[in-house]
């Protein structure tokens, strides 16, 4: 019988495509998603109102778990007191998870964190797992507490403990500010960006989804952290330039300085935007390929080539 292995979001952007590398790697999937929400099929489906409602039942013969219920980051966030929200949600609620699956029987868990837990720029050098933790906004605190509260638990009961950082991660069915971009370049908008070198690193959910299956299943990832990329960091205006050509648009990018853009910024109110636009974010992902041996199987240009036939294929119906 293969190994069975949880995945909380399982109806998510990630969760969906953790189920396929699951199904790929001929593993039995558990696939825990809320009450409302549509699931695959094809996986043992557990249904919860919200992660209070988890208990060691919603795990039963499962060895592992793939955390990636989450309150995510979102612009302009509405909520009276964020940190307290995301804090409720991607902290307590995460451990509270970690609890039940240990109780339930699973030996290790697998926390998909994110890169905001460290910074959303990095020094002059990508950003290490060694690097001290230095989260931007209450999204990024929130995942950092969580890490800590995490591998303190699994110092004090023996399970084991993964955390994976993704920076951004992109594929189809993306949403946010990839699909903004998108929009825009398919539209033939003219961008500001076309002076815009700063690196960013990416990861193709695919690519991700097949990192997280090694964090939960390789005798190596026990109690690891590993940053996930592509192994590719293009900078700004290369990105939309790349995306264009998969669009079947030429990206049209005006060469505004980045001075004139920053100054911009900061009369609109729109400091921090321009800053992380502007900024460079580049990840080293080294680690996770020197300890498992994991390589991602689509290169940048395929993911981006992927991803941008999704939009247009959308798009026509």
């Amino acid at each position: 019988m293969s190994e069975q292995i949880a995945v909380t979001g399982a109806n998510g952007f990630v969760g969906r495509a953790a189920l396929r590398a699951l199904r790929d790697a001929s593993m039995q999937a558990v696939a825990v998603v809320r009450t409302s929400a549509s699931a695959d099929p094809r996986a043992e489906v557990v249904r919860v109102r919200s992660l209070d409602d988890i208990t060691p039942a919603t795990f039963a013969g499962c060895e592992s778990v793939i955390h990636l219920a989450a309150r995510v980051h979102v612009m302009n966030d509405a909520a009276r007191d964020p940190l307290a929200e995301f804090r409720a949600t991607n902290a307590d609620a995460t451990l509270k998870t970690a609890e039940a699956a240990r109780e339930a029987g699973a030996t290790r868990f697998v926390f998909v964190s994110s890169i905001k837990a460290l910074g959303d720029a990095d020094s002059g050098r990508p950003l290490k797992e060694t690097d001290a933790r230095n989260p931007p906004d209450p999204y990024g605190i929130s995942k950092a507490e969580a890490e800590v509260m995490l591998q303190a638990f699994g110092a004090r009961t023996g399970m084991e403990i993964v955390i994976a950082r993704p920076p951004l991660v992109y594929g189809p069915e993306v949403r946010a500010n990839f699909l903004s971009l998108m929009r825009a370049i398919a539209r033939g908008m003219p961008l500001p960006i076309g002076a815009i070198d700063a690196r960013r690193s990416m990861v193709y959910v695919d690519n991700l989804a097949s990192a997280l299956v090694e964090c939960a299943t390789h005798p190596r990832a026990a109690n690891q952290l590993f940053h996930i990329t592509d192994g590719e960091d293009p900078g700004v205006a290369e990105l939309a330039r790349r995306l264009g050509h998969h669009l079947q648009r030429p990206a049209r990018l005006l060469p505004v300085p980045v001075g004139v853009l920053k100054t911009l910024g900061s009369l609109t109110g729109k400091s921090a935007q321009i800053e992380r636009l502007t900024g460079s974010l580049q990840v080293d992902s080294s680690h996770i390929r020197d300890v498992l041996g994991w390589r991602p199987s689509f290169s940048l240009d395929s993911g981006l080539a992927a991803t941008a036939a999704w939009y247009l294929n959308a798009t026509k119906s």
